[in-house]
């Protein structure tokens, strides 16, 4: 299988996936700590995650297929939100918990 098609197949898992450094429970890299974080402040609690140190090849190839060189990297319902200042923006003007309340998060 391709790796597009590896990503493809991993983002149709949850409505909601983060592709991060580590996991919820144990970040490791800040900006993914932060992004665990505002998706608790949010209230998503059904959301998926990536540790993308644990597979080199998700991590180089979602750089490609995103468009987007760095992580954390946050899905919803398959479509690129971005990292973790984007996601913050979205949280602090509201618009994030609106787009995790859709994607019944």
């Amino acid at each position: 299988m391709d790796i597009n098609t590896r990503i493809e197949e991993t983002l149709k898992s949850h409505p909601v996936l983060l592709f991060m450094k580590g996991s919820p429970d144990f970040p490791q890299c800040g900006f993914s700590g932060r992004a665990a974080q505002i998706l608790q402040a949010c209230g998503a609690e059904d959301y998926g995650h990536v540790n993308i140190l644990e597979d080199p090849e998700i991590r180089e190839g979602l750089k490609v297929y995103s468009s987007w060189p760095t992580f954390p990297q946050l899905y919803v319902n398959g479509e690129l939100i971005g990292g973790c200042d984007i996601m913050m923006e979205q949280y602090e003007s509201g618009e994030l918990q609106k787009t995790l309340a859709a994607a019944k998060a």
